[in-house]
């Protein structure tokens, strides 16, 4: 007798859902990932306080434009490599296989760090809500747990469903951003709109370097647009659109928004402002402007932004763990899906564990959540990405060396070769100035141990691959491939 079938929504496939995202989609993916409300009113007002440069606005659009000019040679190799794997799989068939792996473990670590981080961030945000509305004082672990299982559901879920609910939560998160900011130019300080915080030389001063690092942190989450490329409707224009989009909606949100408050408060007086009220300057300029229901709106969306970031991270990684469970270089059976959502249902559960377990050993050590694990976790997982986006533009012009494949001189060799050396200053920068992103004193351990054990994760992953291609050729032959050069097990 021949074993009854499975049930429908059992099955496991290795395949992706083809075809169920639209550049609208793809979009809200990649910039819920930037968590706009929280850039606008965490790491603008970071930035002013820490270096007391008022230049921030100008160095969003000087990012913008760098990370534009980065994104060319990244969408050329999208036309030629529609694969989740993303920086893996560009890095891989660009530098070499093990420089592929070892991208793969730092993407890991770094989106890990990203996601689960933002556990500790929803508790703070959330608080003070329940205890004014409902009087609960609740823990933040509390919170984070009931978040952590509505992400955890959500994964195992069709993509379009995630799409659609980031849809709504980004779309409002925008609009509080655009209602605060033309709120704070229609009541500039001193009864006169100032642009002296878009002019250049503001830019320049000993705190630049954290600036720009600062400036590139915010945009995180971009990039991720490629792991949607094998579930996008047409790949190669889906991505192209999508990418460009998110880098200048997102560098156009955050000058606007960070220069009027700037105006509101004056030029003179963002940087104590700044240090005296963190966070919570944006949602005091909104109480004088529009009143105390604007700012519980705000705040409500603040959570929400999180919520937002939480989902999108969440279905990024479970990509990652799918592309690499597809060509072994995680259990095989992450490299599988659900037949009834195509989701990579086991990646996405294995990616929740790993949450459920940080916030109960968070909530156990009775460790602070906001510091020590968002900020500490989002500030380290930021730089990781950017070692990552630097590899990948190296990636980028070994990949074309070989077979320009049709693309521009642009394309395939100014653009990347400009964004790499630009880049690899900002990576320079980003290392000397890390105590003051993490905000540590300069002779903290952490300030050197994070882009050390970043660096040393990258090198174990390569050293990996080495040891695949004396020891499993065939598992070594497959990097990069997207699964074709493999056989995938059935369950």
């Amino acid at each position: 007798m021949s074993a009854p079938p499975r049930a429908v929504g059992a099955q496991p496939t290795a395949s992706l859902a083809a075809g169920r995202l639209g550049v609208p989609a793809v979009l809200f993916f990649v910039m819920s990932a930037a968590t706009p409300l929280t850039v606008v009113a965490g790491v603008v007002t970071t930035g002013f306080a820490t270096t007391g440069l008022i230049g921030i606005p100008v160095a969003f659009v000087v990012v913008g434009l760098l990370l534009a000019v980065f994104s060319v040679g990244y969408v050329a190799m999208a036309r030629n490599l529609a694969n989740s794997g993303a920086f893996y799989t560009f890095i891989a068939r660009g530098v070499g296989r093990p420089a592929g792996v070892g991208a793969a473990w730092v993407a890991l670590v770094a989106y890990n760090a990203l996601q689960v981080g933002l556990y500790g961030a929803i508790g703070g945000a959330a608080s003070p809500l329940l205890k004014d509305w409902f009087d609960i004082n609740a823990d933040w672990w509390v919170i984070a747990l009931v978040a952590w299982a509505l992400v955890a559901v959500l994964g195992v879920l069709r993509i379009d469903l995630n799409g659609t609910i980031l849809a709504v939560l980004l779309c409002t998160e925008v609009l509080i951003i655009l209602v605060y900011s033309i709120a704070d130019l229609s009541s500039p300080a001193g009864g006169a709109i100032s642009t002296t915080t878009l002019d250049p030389s503001n830019l320049f001063g000993d705190g630049v370097g954290a600036i720009l690092v600062l400036a590139l942190l915010g945009f995180v989450g971009f990039e991720a647009s490629v792991v949607f490329s094998e579930e996008a409707k047409d790949p190669k224009r889906t991505i192209r659109t999508a990418t460009y989009v998110a880098v200048g909606a997102t560098a156009v949100l955050y000058t606007f928004a960070s220069w009027a408050m700037t105006v509101a408060t004056g030029p003179d007086a963002i940087v104590d402002r700044s240090r005296d009220e963190s966070v919570g300057l944006i949602f005091s300029l909104a109480g004088g402007n529009l009143g105390s229901t604007w700012v519980t709106i705000g705040e409500v969306l603040f959570a929400t932004s999180i919520a937002a970031a939480m989902i999108s991270f969440h279905n990024t990684i479970a990509r990652y763990m799918f592309a690499l469970g597809r060509e072994r270089m995680l259990p095989a059976a992450l490299g599988r899906t659900s037949e009834g959502t195509q989701a990579p249902r086991n990646a996405s559960l294995v990616q929740s564990v790993i949450g459920l377990v940080v916030i109960i050993v968070y909530a156990i050590g009775g460790w602070e959540p906001t510091v020590h694990l968002f900020f500490w976790g989002g500030t380290s997982g930021g730089l990781g990405v950017l070692f990552l986006i630097t590899m990948t533009a190296l990636a980028v012009l070994l990949f074309f060396r070989r077979d320009a494949h049709g693309e521009s001189l642009w394309s395939r060799l100014i653009a990347p070769a400009i964004a790499l050396i630009v880049l690899v200053v900002v990576v320079v920068l980003a290392v000397r100035n890390f105590d003051a992103l993490l905000g540590v004193a300069p002779d903290s351990a952490l300030a050197w141990a994070i882009p050390v054990v970043l660096v040393v994760v990258g090198l174990l992953g390569a050293g990996y691959a080495m040891w695949l291609r004396g020891n499993q050729p065939a598992v070594y032959e497959a990097i990069g491939s997207g699964g074709r050069s493999s056989t995938v097990e059935e369950a």
